[in-house]
């Protein structure tokens, strides 16, 4: 494997925490876990009605369990996404990345 696709490879394979329907604290381990083990970077990505719990994710990392993490990113935009019904709805997302020294 060469060195470009080696780097793609472990860009696309960084600490991602994608956010749905769970309990905001379950997030917040799962962001302490990938922190412990070394991460100098998290990105926390959600869509729809998850935003507001990815928000909230942050911020009780930040107030409570890690006190110098740094927003790194915040990127908002909007997807296409196709229901069960064959409508098509357009979603917003939200991608939030935060750094620890």
């Amino acid at each position: 494997m060469s060195e470009e696709k080696q780097k793609k490879l472990e860009k696309s394979n960084e600490s991602t925490v994608l956010i749905g329907k769970k309990p905001i604290m379950n997030y917040v381990i799962a962001c302490l876990t990938f922190f412990n083990s070394g991460a100098k970077k998290v990105m926390i990505k959600a869509r729809g009605r998850a935003i507001s719990r990815a928000v909230d994710t942050v911020e009780l990392l930040r107030r409570a369990f890690i006190k110098d993490l740094q927003l790194q990113d915040i990127t908002i935009g909007t997807e296409e996404v196709t229901r069960s019904n064959g409508q098509k709805t357009n979603v917003s997302i939200i991608e939030i990345t935060v750094t620890r020294p």
